[in-house]
């Protein structure tokens, strides 16, 4: 919580426009406390503008100025990111987050955090990278570097800008360059490496996570290079009342020759050069917490192990992304996400 946003009624338009001056960036809000700590009013750089023109003096006091009723979310409210994408739609910038004495939690700032998803994530981080050999021989797969930041650090900031708190990454494949990586916090979340003694596939090392926090859970490969977008992707999961969600990408096969129908000996027709399209595991999973009793521990357990597991008993939907997605394994590939990379960083540049 940014005390640096915070007033109390009793202060003044004058004290507001020198703490409005102060602040770094384009925010230019403030929220007015009373004497119990209480939000009483949201204060804007406009909402100033306004009074003074109405006739207030500067040494007004602010409950006589303050934007009354104001736009907040409840601290224990569970549709959080569906208010959130509600008032994303709004000029809404700064949401105060409340208990439920109206006190301030905490201030979601919407100009530079995308939601406040709750769930945890898991970033599979432990594959020896094999096919890329010899970019991989002293340097772990999600380690190398894309754009000029690691592959992995492109995940771990869009899920802390998507207000993920609890992050896990399971390593194995020269583990302690991962761990002092991450020795530090990253956008204000400290990062928890767990070792995988033995490959135990996707889900099987999910397992090793001592304490998963909230009902939801991310897991996916951390050499993935894609704009996949997290709150969407949630948001997909929550209206559809899965247990698990799997992201895909098309996949086509074009078959280069007529293609008979057949009944028997008897032909009933062709189909000439035909194309077929498939939904790809693209190597991203949200599922509900209590999926994890469906994995064996100590134990290889994939991610298709699971859904063969839980198929028909639970519901298993897929997720369409759309954007770019690559998998990085091979020399190849990794040129192509390098390339999209400095292409994406030239057109923001221009732009």
């Amino acid at each position: 919580m940014n005390a640096e946003y915070i007033l109390t009624q009793r202060h003044t338009l004058l004290d507001a426009l020198r703490r409005l001056d102060a602040q770094k960036g384009r925010l230019k809000t403030l929220i007015v406390v009373d004497d119990d700590q209480a939000v009483a009013g949201t204060l804007t750089d406009g909402d100033i503008r306004r009074a003074l023109i109405g006739g207030k003096p500067l040494d007004c006091p602010l409950a006589e100025a303050m934007h009354t009723p104001f736009k907040y979310v409840a601290a224990d409210a569970p549709d959080i990111p569906e208010q959130l994408a509600r008032l994303k739609q709004t000029d809404a910038k700064l949401i105060p987050v409340l208990d439920d004495k109206g006190r301030l939690v905490r201030t979601i700032d919407l100009t530079c955090q995308r939601s406040m998803l709750p769930m945890d994530a898991v970033l599979m981080a432990g594959g020896k990278g094999e096919r890329l050999r010899p970019l991989t021989t002293h340097t772990p797969k999600p380690l190398l570097k894309v754009g000029g930041k690691p592959i992995i650090d492109y995940h771990v900031h869009e899920l802390a800008n998507c207000g993920v708190e609890h992050l896990s990454v399971t390593t194995n494949y020269l583990s302690e360059q991962v761990e002092a990586h991450f020795a530090e916090p990253v956008d204000g979340v400290q990062v928890q490496c767990i070792h995988e003694s033995e490959f135990f596939g996707t889900m099987g090392a999910v397992r090793l996570v001592p304490q998963v926090y909230n009902d939801t859970l991310l897991v996916m490969n951390a050499d993935l290079f894609t704009n996949i977008d997290f709150e969407d992707f949630y948001l997909h999961f929550r209206r559809h009342e899965a247990d698990l969600s799997v992201a895909t990408i098309p996949y086509s096969v074009t078959v280069p020759y007529g293609i008979l129908e057949v009944d028997g000996d008897e032909v009933a027709g062709v189909v000439e050069k035909p194309v077929y399209n498939y939904s790809a595991n693209a190597g991203i999973y949200l599922l509900k917490k209590d999926l994890l009793e469906e994995i064996p521990s100590q134990a290889y357990f994939d991610a298709t192990d699971l859904i063969a597991a839980i198929a028909g008993r639970k519901k298993v939907v897929r997720y369409p992304l759309a954007g770019y997605w690559i998998d990085i394994g091979t020399p190849s590939e990794y040129q192509k996400a390098c390339d999209l990379a400095n292409h994406i960083q030239h057109s923001s540049t221009a732009n």
